[in-house]
C-alpha cells in the first residue's frame, strides 16, 4: 500500500492525530477535578463537555502551520503560539512569560534560549504537540524527526525536549504507516533508532525491555509518567503505552490515565499517536463530549 504524500492525505493524518490528541488531552484533564477520581479508577467517563488544554491549542498551531506552508516554519510557529495563547489552558509560568514577550515583540530565540538559567526548557510541551506532525509525514519518519527536531525550538532548546518530540513525532509517524501499525517491539526499535542518545533514549531502551509487564503502574513508578513534567519523566511511559495499544484508542486511554501523573499530557501523547493509525480514533462519544477545535486551526479537508 503506497502512503498518500498529497497536501489533502497528509493533513487528514494530521488532523486525525489531532483529533485523538484533543480527546485524550481533554479527557485526561477531567482527572485533575477531585469528584471524578473515583470514575477514573472504574474506568468511568466523567460529563461533559471536556475542555482541552494548552496541549491540544498548541497542536492546533503544529497543524495550522503545517497546512500553511507545508514544512515547520519557526517564526511563524512561534508567532501562532503567541498569538493564540489562553492563559487559563494551562501553560506553564515560564511559557506563560515568554509567548506574552514574543507577542509583544521579543525574539523567540533569545527567550526560549534564555530560560532556566541559559539551559533551555527540558519540559514535555514540546512533545505534547507534535503528533500530528508525525502523522503528517507518515511516509518519511527521518523527516518526522527533523521537522519535530526544529518545530521544538521556539519554546524548547534543552537536548531533552527536543529529543522528547522527536520521539513522539517518530512514533506517530510509524503509528500512521501505511501498511498499517508496527508491533509493539518494532514501533520501539525504530523509535529508539531514530533518535540520539540521551536519556529520553535511555527512558525508551527500557521501555522496549518492558513491553511485557502487565501491570502499567510499575513501568510509570520505572519510566516515570510526567509527575515532573519533563520531557524524560513523560516521554517513554507514553510511547510505551501508545506501542500496546496501537489500534485500541480506549484501552490506550485508560492504560495510560490511571497511573497518574500528568495526565493530561500522557494521555494527548498516547491519543495523538494511537490516532494516527486508520484503527485508532477516539470512540465517536467521546469526541462529541469534547470541546471543539478552534475555528482558526486547520480543521478540515
Amino acid at each position: 500500500m503506497i502512503s498518500d504524500t498529497s497536501s489533502r492525505g497528509r493533513q487528514e493524518r494530521a488532523l486525525a492525530a489531532l483529533r485523538g490528541l484533543a480527546v485524550g488531552d481533554a479527557l485526561g484533564s477531567q482527572f485533575f477535578v477531585p469528584v471524578n477520581v473515583p470514575l477514573l479508577k472504574r474506568r468511568e467517563l466523567p460529563p461533559g463537555p471536556w475542555q482541552w488544554t494548552d496541549d491540544t491549542e498548541m497542536a492546533c498551531s503544529v497543524v495550522a502551520v503545517l497546512a500553511e506552508h507545508g514544512r515547520i516554519d519557526q517564526d511563524a510557529l512561534a508567532q501562532s503560539f503567541a498569538a493564540h495563547h489562553d492563559f487559563d489552558r494551562g501553560y506553564g509560568p515560564a511559557v506563560n512569560r515568554l509567548l506574552r514577550l514574543v507577542r509583544e515583540g521579543g525574539d523567540w530565540r533569545e527567550l526560549s534560549a534564555a530560560l532556566f538559567n541559559g539551559q533551555g526548557s527540558w519540559g514535555n510541551g514540546a512533545a505534547m504537540r507534535i503528533a500530528p506532525l508525525g502523522a503528517w509525514y507518515a511516509d518519511d519518519p527521518e523527516q518526522a524527526t527533523h521537522q519535530a527536531e526544529i518545530s521544538a525550538y521556539p519554546t524548547h532548546q534543552h537536548r531533552e525536549a527536543v529529543v522528547g518530540a522527536m520521539a513522539v513525532a517518530a512514533a506517530a509517524a510509524l503509528a500512521a504507516a501505511p501498511g498499517g501499525p508496527p508491533t509493539p517491539e518494532s514501533l520501539l526499535d525504530d523509535v529508539i533508532a531514530l533518535v540520539p542518545r540521551s536519556a529520553v533514549g535511555a527512558g525508551l531502551r527500557r521501555a522496549k525491555d518492558m513491553l511485557d509487564y502487565g501491570d502499567a503502574a510499575t513501568v510509570a513508578a520505572v519510566l516515570g509518567c510526567g509527575r515532573r513534567t519533563t520531557a524524560h519523566d513523560t516521554v517513554p511511559f507514553a510511547v510505551w503505552s501508545a506501542a500496546r495499544s496501537l489500534g485500541d484508542y480506549e484501552a490506550a486511554f485508560w492504560t495510560t490515565a490511571q497511573v497518574g501523573g500528568d495526565v493530561d499530557t500522557t494521555c494527548a501523547i498516547v491519543g495523538g499517536i494511537v490516532a494516527a493509525g486508520r484503527a485508532g480514533a477516539p470512540p465517536v462519544a467521546w469526541g462529541e463530549r469534547t470541546e471543539p477545535l478552534p475555528e482558526w486551526a486547520a480543521v478540515s479537508v
